[in-house]
């Protein structure tokens, strides 16, 4: 039965589709001048449009993408059409960097700006909730630079990049705070069996508990507790 079905396959739409060998030359002509272009365009972007993207940029980037990559195996797009594509985007990215560099409301409008996650070892919780973090991918970010606790952290910020900027306290000032190890949120508790430093759960803050009901967080309201963390970053 299979050796049948692939007897009546037809292997040429298959690898082709409905073009001819033929077009497969001309795909590599497409490909390498469309290859070109788009060295042309990022060079004329400039590096900061290619090391650390922010979301305009990258809307610019897709944009080139996409006319670069039509052309390139679809024989229905001309080559001179795609250029003109790649000629607008590029006009328009010089116009709205011109407007970017003369206007600070206008760039904040366009790219967005930095946002303080952590401020004295504990979440800025207001802040935080305006950016689409899950704690397993921030904590992730946080392990990556050295850090295993909250209390480690002086400023946390999101660039406008993505990426997140670190200021550290030095090992004199560390203080307690919400341990951020894998498995270390497991075991949360509300009632306190030895006092100690302990940590909320979900915004960081960190106080002394003697034994007893830990009640709720002055902060945030929530009632979950962990044992804080005290230890020194390891560099």
């Amino acid at each position: 039965m299979l050796s049948s079905f692939l007897l009546e396959l037809n292997w040429k739409e298959l690898f082709l589709g409905h073009e001819e060998w033929s077009f497969l030359l001309e795909i590599i002509l497409r490909t390498a001048i469309m290859f070109l272009a788009i060295i042309v365009g990022l060079r004329i972007l400039g590096k900061r449009g290619v090391k650390q993207l922010s979301i305009f940029e990258l809307v610019v980037i897709i944009g080139l993408g996409s006319a670069a990559g039509d052309p390139m195996f679809n024989k229905d797009v001309g080559i001179i059409s795609s250029i003109l594509v790649f000629i607008v985007i590029i006009l328009l990215y010089s116009i709205v960097t011109y407007f970017i560099g003369r206007s600070e409301k206008f760039e904040k409008l366009v790219e967005g700006s930095s946002i303080c996650l952590i401020k004295d070892g504990e979440f800025a919780i207001e802040n935080f909730k305006k950016e689409n973090l899950g704690s397993d991918e921030f904590f992730a970010e946080l392990r990556l630079k050295g850090i295993s606790q909250l209390g480690q952290i002086e400023t946390a910020i999101e660039e406008i990049s993505g990426e997140i900027s670190v200021f550290y306290y030095e090992d004199k000032d560390v203080k307690h705070g919400l341990p951020i190890m894998p498995e270390s949120l497991k075991e949360r508790l509300k009632n306190i069996k030895k006092e100690g430093y302990y940590s909320c759960t979900f915004c960081g803050h960190t106080e002394y508990k003697s034994v007893g009901n830990a009640g709720n967080c002055p902060k945030c309201k929530k009632s979950e507790w962990i044992e804080a963390s005290n230890r020194k970053r390891i560099t």
